[in-house]
């Protein structure tokens, strides 16, 4: 899977001012416009996926189209039809069978749309889930997050009884528990990364252990350094460097392994729409060549931001 083959300089930096490259026309249904943008992920060839959240749509933009936008599954207004979606919260392309998995969280499920042109309506995979975040590792195992049962599973595409692979013990801050879990990553040896919102921290869970590692964050909320404020999308890259959109800070942080704080990447210059600014980041990719994507959810648009 594209997204787990970046590979980051140690010492890469990155712009401080993004360039808006989806939405950016306010707050709207129209094709250069996005409701609520969320979880987004981006292929092999700069195209973007986007989790339109309150649009209840996903919508899809080319590399180099920075106008209009293209919806690639729902939009048939707010439903459990399978031409509609529900207040989807997190997206990723499967490129193997050349689909979009899409957690569709106002409806509990997690449905499959092809990309193919044409394609009119999705698959149920996954039913009676309160999902919020997808991850899928090399051997195409997809992992979500349940936000309501604070656990995340895996599941082997194509079947529907997943298998527990975080938060064990219910709602809570014990190593063995999640409060909330919202994003995740996965890296090629099945160890999990969960973005622990309620909790303030990004925990790792590596494959088959009975409790998570505190990796991130769990000082409390705040901005120092040292903590986090409602962590939202992740990415870890090829040496485990841990990216997160540290959106209550309306920042990106850095965590390097073993790391007791994080280092600033893009943002933290208090919420706003500067080119400067990020107001409620959520979503977190990387494109090929190691730009730096955010969804921005209140400027409602999508920033790229590119290694100095």
């Amino acid at each position: 899977m594209f997204s787990l083959l970046v590979n980051i300089p140690a010492n890469a930096k990155w712009s401080q001012n993004g360039v808006t490259i989806a939405g950016g026309y306010g707050q709207g249904g129209a094709t250069n416009q996005l409701n609520s943008p969320l979880g987004l992920f981006v292929d092999g060839n700069q195209t973007v996926v986007i989790a339109d959240m309150w649009n209840h749509r996903i919508m899809q933009w080319k590399n180099g189209n920075t106008r209009n936008g293209h919806v690639v599954a729902g939009g048939k207004g707010a439903g459990n039809g399978l031409r509609q979606l529900n207040g989807p919260t997190d997206v990723l392309i499967d490129e193997e069978t050349n689909s979009l998995i899409i957690c569709d969280q106002g409806n509990g499920r997690v449905v499959q749309w092809s990309r193919r042109r044409g394609t009119k309506q999705g698959k149920i995979l996954i039913r009676r889930i309160t999902c919020w975040g997808l991850a899928m590792d090399e051997q195409r195992y997809l992992y979500v997050s349940d936000y309501v049962k604070h656990e995340v599973r895996r599941y082997q595409l194509g079947k529907r009884i997943g298998t527990l692979v975080a938060g064990v013990n219910g709602k809570g801050a014990a190593l063995n528990q999640l409060n909330g879990p919202t994003y995740l990553s996965v890296d090629r040896h099945q160890n999990v990364y969960v973005s622990d919102n309620n909790n303030n921290r990004v925990m790792k869970w590596y494959k088959g252990a009975k409790e998570g590692v505190v990796i991130a964050g769990g000082q409390g909320q705040g901005n120092a350094l040292t903590q986090l404020y409602g962590p939202q999308g992740l990415f870890v890259d090829t040496v485990g460097t841990l990216y997160v959109a540290d959106a209550g800070n309306n920042r990106v942080m850095r965590w390097t392994r073993q790391a007791t704080q994080g280092t600033l990447i893009v943002g933290g210059n208090s919420a706003g729409a500067g080119a400067n600014q990020l107001n409620g980041p959520y979503g977190l990719s990387f494109g090929r060549f190691g730009s730096l994507y955010v969804t921005d959810r209140s400027n409602y648009r999508v920033q790229r931001f590119s290694i100095a």
